[in-house]
């Protein structure tokens, strides 16, 4: 599989690539987000692992732009630390974030979890539930007859709660449907997923009528 690695400091670059080279997989390096899109867009690659802090475009620039028209992975890699820091990289669209200084094996580690889980909960059967049309043959979500356009972890989150209907579900269990068991990501990351899906499927965000918290238990899908 090929990976997509944009990062300005040469010898990160260079380490990281190195070490997911020994991973069996094939790389290409970028140290600008202008050149990471002109590699994205020849090479295709399957993940990009890609830091924040970059000359003239940010990091974050490149994932929303890539966000526009594509769903690969991605994993950012920076030294922001702050819990907000990595909340704007999730709600950009990313699947995991990496703050550095980062262990080699965790983040190999990382980038096999992403891809090996990037379907998540198993999908088959369209499902219907009042005016939202989920069809995982398609990939896609109608409401009233509109395509809605969700991530493939929205999608899959969606897809899992209301297939599960009326169920009540902790965030580790979601985070272990979902994401699965070897995902690196926190319980934040589901309360954050499930805010994008609010503003999209819900008449009123902030009074939800279909996906409900359950205080000190977790989320469950009504129709």
């Amino acid at each position: 599989m090929k990976l997509l690695i944009i990062d300005d400091e040469s010898i990160i670059a260079e380490t990281v690539e190195n070490r997911m080279r020994k991973e069996g997989f094939t790389t290409f390096t970028a140290d600008s987000a202008e050149e990471g899109m002109r590699l994205f867009r020849r090479v295709k690659p399957d993940l990009i692992i890609l830091d924040i802090m970059l000359p003239q475009r940010s990091g974050y620039e490149f994932c929303r732009a890539i966000r526009q028209d594509s769903s690969i992975p991605i994993i950012f890699i920076s030294a922001k630390s702050d819990e907000t820091d990595r909340v704007k990289g999730l709600e950009l669209g990313a699947d995991d974030y990496v703050v550095k200084p980062f262990n080699l094996s965790e983040l190999a580690a990382r980038v096999k979890a992403v891809l090996r889980r990037s379907t998540g909960e198993p999908m088959r059967e369209p499902i219907e539930r009042g005016n939202l049309k989920i069809d995982p043959r398609s990939h896609e979500v109608h409401l009233d007859g509109k395509l809605l356009d969700l991530s493939p972890k929205e999608f899959a989150l969606l897809y899992f709660l209301a297939k599960h209907q009326g169920q009540v579900f902790s965030r580790e269990t979601i985070l272990d449907r979902v994401w699965g068991q070897d995902a690196y990501v926190s319980g934040r990351t589901v309360d954050v997923h499930v805010r994008w899906l609010r503003s999209r499927i819900e008449p009123n965000a902030h009074t939800p009528e279909r996906i409900l918290t359950v205080r000190g238990v977790g989320y469950k899908f009504v129709s």
